[in-house]
């Protein structure tokens, strides 16, 4: 049974073919969020991200490359690693499917519980396959005889596999979410997930031959298949804390408090997985969340399409947090959001180098030149009580508005009381204004630190030791 106060969110895991771009970051920093406010709380928490190394494309790609896959893996997924260092990612693992002591013996006990239960069986198979995708899709999931997310036209395959009674389990898994046992966020994603149970789930290949993915984990007792990505990359959330090779850790921190995955996979992870783990007994997650997708040129950001922004070049140009700050605040959690340079760097300057760097600038200016005293005094933080509800139901855009009000209503204080003025004729009062206002800022620099780690300490230090920034947080971009 879960000890109590735990807090476990994981993110998909992504395919390491490519650099990563905005739409891959996204999901990572939403979750970095919200384990950096559980951790805060004083939750034992624990953020789980990764790779899922064992697609056909990974081979592809390294192919082209010239490389070993190993080779290859090790220079995608370190670059992986680095963009997320370069983000203050404070993932507690990194999960790589091709790890064999971490990861193979969980999918091979989940293997072993689906045939224990009687639900996986062989046979051939003829369908679409989606490489984009890595899934076999049907004529209805086509758009023109396209795939709608990667605007390719699937191959015909033909092959033995091992397939899951996948069918067995559509009432179990539609009674689940309909009782709310297991959570969908948004409602929109709940009723496309019912609508599609309501069709009736089909069964589903669980693995490909050998000959076509020798990369792929072996099936147990048939080493002339080996695992296709569901009961491989699936696994990956469970595999992590333990399944399969430490019972005190999965117990620790399973069920899981929230998958994170985008509207592309929400079958996969609202009906696959939760079929997967009845037919192993295992309980199911707590809450499925889907996020909204991140358009480029109205369409989904895809390595495939080519219509992807580099989130390192954002990095470089405007810094860690102001990508940060952008996820969090210009993004919508659930529905699809549009980013441009144009509309990027406008909420930079607004928001960043006119609000909130300006704001600190003004106020320990006032604190250095007047020689104000004061104690920054610990105790509860009234923003953060107050954007906690909203955290608490995955509201981040709602929770971080919070705190810019609270540095609109600074500014408009400063430009009303202008202590910068009345320190001439009312000493006393002026005295007043700016320690209310540096002590308004430490709080607002504390409450930041979730959502932006760097400023929030850099706000907090600047406060505490009565100085002035040596240069403005965030310079303003002509």
């Amino acid at each position: 049974m879960k000890k109590p106060n735990t807090f476990y969110i994981t993110t998909p895991i992504f395919y390491p073919n490519a650099e990563l771009h905005m739409g891959n970051v996204y999901p990572v920093t939403l979750c970095d969020i919200l384990a950096r406010y559980h951790r805060a709380k004083g939750d034992t928490t624990y953020f789980l991200t990764g790779s899922d190394e064992h697609s056909t494309k990974v081979v592809k790609m390294a192919e082209k490359a010239g490389k070993s896959t190993e080779e290859f893996l090790e220079g995608t997924v370190g670059s992986f690693k680095t963009l997320f260092g370069a983000l203050d990612i404070s993932y507690d693992q990194f999960i790589r499917t091709s790890d064999r002591e971490v990861h193979w013996p969980g999918a091979v006990l989940m293997w072993n519980k689906l045939v224990e239960a009687g639900d996986i069986y062989k046979k051939s198979y003829s369908g679409l396959y989606c490489v984009g995708c890595e899934a076999f899709v049907t004529e209805k999931d086509l758009i023109k005889g396209k795939c709608h997310y990667h605007d390719t036209v699937p191959e015909l395959l033909e092959e033995e596999n091992y397939f899951f009674r996948l069918s067995k389990y559509t009432e179990k898994v539609k009674d689940k979410i309909t009782s709310g046992e297991l959570m969908v966020m948004p409602d929109s994603r709940k009723a496309e997930i019912l609508a599609l149970l309501d069709r009736g789930l089909e069964d589903v290949s669980f693995s490909r031959p050998a000959s076509k993915n020798p990369w792929a984990i072996p099936v147990p007792n048939d080493p002339t298949q080996t695992m296709y990505v569901w009961c491989d990359a699936l696994v990956n959330y469970i595999s992590a804390i333990g399944y399969g090779r430490d019972d005190a850790m999965f117990e620790t921190y399973w069920p899981a408090d929230f998958h994170v995955i985008g509207k592309d996979i929400l079958r996969f992870h609202a009906a696959f997985w939760p079929a997967m783990l009845m037919s192993a007994g295992i309980p199911l997650p707590k809450t499925i969340l889907v996020h909204g997708m991140i358009l480029s040129g109205g369409r989904k950001m895809s390595k495939t399409l080519g219509n992807v922004i580099d989130p390192q070049i954002l990095i470089t140009e405007y810094g860690k947090d102001a990508l940060r700050y952008f996820i969090a605040r210009h993004l919508s959690t659930f529905e699809d959001s549009e980013i441009t340079p144009e509309s990027y760097k406008d909420a930079y300057n607004a928001n960043l180098a006119n609000g909130v760097g300006n704001l600190v600038s003004r106020v320990m200016k006032m604190v250095v030149s007047y020689d104000i005293s004061y104690e920054i005094v610990k105790g509860e933080n009234k923003l953060i009580k107050e954007y906690s509800a909203h955290l608490d139901r995955f509201e981040i855009n709602k929770a971080i508005d919070i705190i810019f009000t609270k540095i609109g209503e600074l500014d408009a204080f400063i430009q009303t009381s202008q202590p910068f003025k009345t320190i001439k004729t009312d000493i006393k009062k002026a005295q007043t204004d700016i320690v209310y206002l540096a002590q308004e800022l430490h709080a607002v620099g504390e409450a930041l630190a979730p959502f932006m780690p760097e400023t929030s300490a850099s706000i907090m230090s600047l406060v505490v030791s009565k100085k002035t920034p040596e240069k403005p947080l965030f310079e303003r971009k002509a």
